[in-house]
């Protein structure tokens, strides 16, 4: 019976943690862009049920964009006027009891 409480509870903090783990972005089209312009960012997981609020992060900065169009593998947004010229990451917050913020390993050039 122990053993099946602690297997119960190991789960119950499991799930939480993988469905984070699940949303991802794995590229963005195209790479380099300027105020204005409309990105999409390719991934999985990252519909409206997974992902609330998508930001552009310089590792001091976070900016978050209006997202246009989501589904579970694409998210559309465009460069907000608010942006600065340079080289950033996106960023995902997940929806949740728990919402993460997680850096993704995908980088986008703004210009001038």
């Amino acid at each position: 019976m122990r053993k099946a409480l602690l297997l119960a509870g190991f789960v119950f903090l499991l799930v939480p943690a993988l469905s984070a783990q699940t949303c991802r972005i794995v590229s963005v089209d195209p790479m380099t862009a300027k105020v204005g312009d409309m990105i999409g960012a390719t991934g999985e997981g990252v519909d409206s049920s997974n992902v609330e609020e998508l930001y552009l992060t310089d590792g001091t900065n976070d900016i978050k964009v209006t997202m246009l169009e989501q589904t579970d593998k694409l998210i559309k947004f465009k460069i907000p006027a608010s942006v600065k010229p340079g080289r950033y990451s996106l960023m995902i917050k997940t929806k949740g009891a728990q919402p993460k913020l997680l850096e993704q390993p995908v980088k986008l050039t703004v210009e001038v």
